[in-house]
């Protein structure tokens, strides 16, 4: 491998002479900028990302010098993933470098998908305030370019990271926007249900048994369907269990579901919430009987 990264080396030092000495403008960035292709293709080859890396970005700034706009993008695309192995601060700079210049030249959906990326490696790195920026910006882009189940998803995992933020509004409305969406479109609507759960178990994160139980009249007005589903019945037995504050009755249910439909990680923690809620309730009735 070492004798790629001479060859890297080789060719990015020619490079860097070309734009270093005389020349013609035009011709001589061109130039240089197949020197810096052919080196970052040996640096890629020798498995050195951080080195193809900082060569694409030179390839890009190249690109730039003569106003090739949609290569020099590509290239800060080609950087980004080259320093993925190694720095994902490094990646996430290049990526919006050429999300930036895709939005200029108005290449939307080239531009909806590095915003989607970018949104990734912060969900990650566990940043989930900055995910939910990238989400956003990339589900406008999708709805733009009208491919909305890119918009859709992006929206889910906006709505999931807010309940994880405790903001349990926000979850709610892109859940129930999803659920009304997904009705009219044949493909979609088997999803209905899974997304009225969602939006019902956020609210009952609210605590609040008079929002939960107009919420669930709601949707059963939306979606007939929805009265018979399992779902359904959880949600009804969770508002009952948290309006009789009883404990004990919250995890049968929860348990019963379960036991027939995996609940994912997602729900779990929030039911948990509930039920701690639940719980410090009935402490709370307890200390005044006392």
């Amino acid at each position: 491998m070492s004798d790629q990264i001479a060859k890297g080396q080789e060719f990015e030092k020619k490079a860097d002479k070309k734009l270093n000495g005389w020349g013609f403008f035009g011709s001589k960035f061109e130039d240089a900028g197949d020197l810096y292709e052919k080196a970052a293709n040996s640096y890629k080859l020798a498995k050195s990302w951080d080195q193809a890396g900082s060569v694409y970005v030179k390839l890009a700034e190249c690109h730039l010098k003569m106003d090739s706009k949609h290569e020099a993008a590509s290239a800060y695309a080609d950087a980004a993933h080259s320093y993925k192995k190694t720095s994902t601060k490094e990646c996430i700079a290049n990526l919006e470098q050429a999300l930036n210049i895709f939005m200029e030249i108005g290449r939307l959906s080239m531009a909806a998908r590095y915003c989607k990326e970018i949104a990734e490696l912060y969900e990650q790195e566990q940043n989930l305030e900055q995910a939910i920026a990238y989400y956003d910006k990339a589900s406008d882009l999708f709805q733009g370019e009208e491919v909305t189940t890119s918009a859709n998803q992006c929206k889910q995992k906006i709505a999931q990271f807010s309940a994880q933020l405790e903001q349990y509004q926000k979850a709610i409305e892109i859940y129930e926007e999803i659920a009304k969406q997904s009705l009219n479109n044949n493909l979609l609507k088997y999803g209905v249900r899974g997304h009225l759960l969602n939006a019902g178990i956020c609210q009952l994160c609210k605590g609040d048994v008079v929002a939960i139980t107009n919420a669930l009249d709601r949707y059963q007005e939306l979606d007939p369907t929805f009265s018979g589903t399992r779902e359904c019945k959880l949600l009804a037995d969770l508002a009952a269990a948290l309006d009789e504050e009883d404990v004990e009755k919250f995890t049968d249910a929860v348990k019963e579901f379960d036991s027939m439909t995996k609940l994912d990680e997602w729900k779990t923690t929030l039911l948990l919430r509930v039920k701690l809620l639940l719980k410090a309730k009935e402490e709370e009735d307890d200390d005044d009987l006392t």
